[in-house]
């Protein structure tokens, strides 16, 4: 289970960068909504890979899992600061951390598993990885799966992609699932900016000519939302609220 708690180790490799909250980045109301924190969590990410070496085009990193806790949401905050460390390892998969404070009082921890890929872009075993593993405190990951898609009778809605949602690697980048989990909270009228709980499965990835529906169902203090291309399910994302 992710646990988006576990502290900023004593010792071992952390990465930090800040960056601005611009208008793209924000809501109506000024909020920083999740997928402009999701951008922000993997770019911070690549440019600690690619610091150490870790990063393309020996190695690809793709998210499995990831759990956002958000304790205070970022309201009026325009600069936030990110700190990111190995949160736990495994064969082929390594788990990664995230602390983000605002300028004006937004908080957010994060906590996630991301799976190793070679250069072939096949699961490729973790050796030698010492520069991260030391921040572990010797925790384990798992890549299993967690999130149980809506039922069948769950309402569906197409969501047409855009060739601005592909990504160098032709899959819809990580960031434009949390812009679908955005518009679903939208259509069900809750407030987001109370303290949230977000998590994504990422189970295959999407392409752009992939006819994608959003299964959606909401039940008291939670949302479950399927990415369905026909029968299949690629990812499911669960948004809780824990005021």
């Amino acid at each position: 289970m992710l646990d988006p708690t576990i502290p900023r180790p004593a010792s071992g490799r952390t990465f930090a960068a800040r960056r601005r909250v611009r208008l793209a980045d924000m809501d109506e109301r000024g909020r920083l909504r999740l997928d402009a924190v999701a951008r922000f969590l993997q770019d911070v990410a690549i440019d600690d890979v690619a610091e150490t070496g870790w990063g393309v085009p020996d190695h690809l990193w793709f998210v499995r899992r990831i759990r956002i806790e958000v304790v205070s949401a970022f309201a009026d905050d325009r600069e936030v600061e990110l700190v990111t460390w190995c949160s736990g390892l495994a064969a082929i998969a390594a788990g990664r951390r995230w602390s983000v404070t605002g300028d004006a009082g937004g908080r957010v921890e994060v906590d996630s598993v991301w799976i190793h890929l070679g250069p072939d872009q096949r699961p490729a075993r973790i050796e030698s990885f010492d520069v991260y593993a030391a921040a572990t405190g010797g925790r384990s990951v798992s890549t299993r799966l967690e999130l149980t898609p809506p039922g069948d009778d769950a309402e569906r809605n197409a969501w047409p992609l855009r060739a601005s949602d592909v990504d160098l690697h032709g899959h819809v980048n990580n960031a434009v699932y949390w812009q679908a989990v955005e518009d679903a909270l939208r259509s069900i009228g809750r407030d987001v900016s109370e303290p949230l709980t977000a998590e994504l499965d990422y189970r295959d990835p999407i392409d752009l000519g992939d006819a994608l529906e959003l299964a959606s169902s909401a039940e008291g203090a939670a949302l479950a939302l399927g990415f369905l291309v026909g029968h299949s399910v690629r990812a499911v994302a669960r948004v809780r609220w824990t005021a």
